[in-house]
Order: C-alpha cells, then structure tokens, then sequence
C-alpha cells in the first residue's frame, strides 16, 4: 500500500509499504482526511528526527478493532497522537500526557497516518458523530490543543489576552478564549488571515504595529520560537501569565551553543511573571465542542491535495498563506 515515509532524513513515497503492525490493543485505521501540522513540516525537513511514516491528524473508518474495545469496525473516528504505557509511574500518578515511554503518531516511535491504512491503540480512538462532516474532525487535533490551553489558565472579569501567531493553533486558540469573555486579539504577518479573525471578533494586528506596553493579562505563544517567546514577555504585565503553547523543534545534530538562540528571561524573574506549558489536549473534547456547533471553522482548510500528491501538499503547507492543508484518501 502506499505511504509517505521518512527515511535516514529522505522524504518519499512508499507504494510498496508493508502496512502497519498491529501490537495489542491497537485498532486499524483507515484515513479519510488528513491534515498537515507544523510537527509533519517539522519532521519533512529534519527539524524532529523520525523515521517512519508521517502524520498525526486524521478523521478516518476502523476497519479492525480488539474485541474488548468500544470502538467498533465501521465506525469514523479521530484520535489521541499519543501512545501511553500506563504503568511508568507517570501514568500511574494521571499524568498520562507525560508517559515515561510515550510514543507519538507519526512523530516519535511510531508510525504515521499519511498511508492507506495505520495502526492506533484503540483507546485512543473517540467515535465522530454523524453531524460532524469529515472537514470539521480531521481539525480535532488542533481544536483540542486550543481547548486545553483556554484551560491551563483561569478567565475572569474581561482580561486583555494576545495570541502570538496566526496559523491555525493561534486562529483556533484566540477564537476559544474570545468565548471566554476575554478581550482578545491575534498578532500576526498575513494580512490574508486578518479577516477570519475579526469575523468571530477578534482583533487581528501585524505584529509590528503594536507597541510593548507590558499591559496584557494573559500572552499566549503559539509561535514556536525563541523571538516569539521574548515578545511575549515585552507584551505581558507584571505578574501576568504566559501560556507556552508551541514549542520550537529541536534540530538534530545542530544542538550546540553556537546554534541556540538565546531568550534573556530576565523579565519572568523582575516582573513576576507566571509561565505555563500547554501541550496536546483531549480529542473527545475537541469531538464535543464539533458536535456543539460552538466553534466557527469556515476557510480554515485552504489546500487539498491527493495521498499520492502528499510531498507537493507538504511543499504548499509550508508556504505562509496556507491555514491547513489536508490529503484525501
């Protein structure tokens, strides 16, 4: 079958892919949608050392379950990315997202979605209402990470937030916290994005016509970048919060000191300020905000392109007006 892998850093696609292998408890899948996030552009070009098949989002049909699963053949789902052990004292203490020997789709130690079939343990699966069309779900991924950021930090009254970052984890993230109450705007550098902000009433500026004022309550950096992490700090009032919500990826072998950007954090120490990581969330959340209707996701997918057109849509995802670009079946 095929599959786009990455091999000894060389991106290709496979058509002679043996398929996935199963290990127990796992449900196969096979992808309907699938999306391309950072992490996939992240590992295409070797900035996240992995070696396999690709992909992490994806709405799709199992077509095999375990027999002790709730999840049944037939049905469409979409899933959690990461693979936990349940029994390092990680797991054991609920803190599942932070597994001792955690395995990531398509990201670390395990195989992909971007082929015609993958394998997924079973439990991560959550079912996709039939309201939900397959445009909407193959997005949970990113809606989740947004949800779970609105949740790491405590809204009341009507604070002043900035989202750092306009693809489509800060688009999402902002669109989340707006219904929260807050005052909220993005700060971006494609103008072509700036409507779909203000369309849900989110103010959306170029970042740089916007003065550092260190009056905002609440920064969230969805920029996944030394540069993007120091404005946040020049943006931020004494005693604020800052939500760390992407992560720069690691360059293999270029880990050095002459190849780090350094952040002077000063500014955490003097103006007291509070840093909050904020990784995956939960997809059966993200499926019930879907199902809810809360959340406007119209223009957000921008590209499509085939499974065999995968690496031509990984080149188009990573130019900067795309919002997500998605491969069909």
């Amino acid at each position: 079958m095929r599959a786009i892998r990455i091999e000894s850093g060389q991106l290709h696609t496979d058509d002679r892919w043996v398929g996935p292998a199963p290990e127990a408890g796992d449900a196969i899948v096979r992808p309907t949608l699938m999306g391309i996030g950072a992490s996939d552009i992240a590992v295409a070009t070797g900035r996240i050392a992995h070696e396999g098949v690709l992909g992490h989002e994806f709405v799709g049909v199992v077509e095999h379950a375990p027999d002790d699963a709730r999840i049944t053949a037939g049905q469409r789902v979409v899933g959690s990315i990461s693979a936990v052990c349940g029994v390092c004292d990680m797991c054991r203490a609920g803190l599942s997202n932070h597994c001792r020997n955690r395995r990531v789709l398509g990201l670390h130690k395990m195989h992909g979605c971007f082929s015609e079939t993958f394998a997924i343990p079973a439990r991560n699966l959550a079912a996709v209402p039939d309201s939900v069309p397959d445009d909407a779900a193959v997005l949970a991924e990113p809606i989740a990470a947004a949800l779970h950021a609105a949740h790491v930090v405590r809204v009341e009254g009507k604070p002043y937030v900035t989202v750092l970052g306009d693809g489509i984890t800060g688009l999402l993230t902002a669109q989340v916290l707006a219904a929260l109450n807050a005052s909220v705007r993005v700060l971006g550098k494609h103008q072509s994005k700036f409507g779909r902000a203000e369309k849900w009433g989110v103010k959306h500026r170029h970042v740089d016509e916007v003065g550092r004022l260190q009056d905002q309550d609440v920064v969230v950096d969805c920029t996944g970048s030394p540069e993007g992490f120091a404005l946040a700090m020049q943006l931020v009032r004494p005693r604020g919060k800052i939500i760390a919500r992407s992560a720069p990826a690691p360059i293999p072998n270029l880990d050095s000191a002459a190849t780090r950007v350094a952040v002077d954090t000063t500014p955490i120490v003097v103006n007291e300020l509070e840093v909050i990581g904020a990784r995956c969330g939960k997809v059966a959340e993200a499926v019930a905000a879907l199902q809810a209707g809360t959340l406007d996701l119209d223009g957000l997918i921008t590209r499509r392109g085939k499974l065999a057109e995968a690496r031509s849509a990984l080149e188009a995802a990573m130019t900067p007006d795309q919002i997500r670009v998605v491969i069909e079946a």
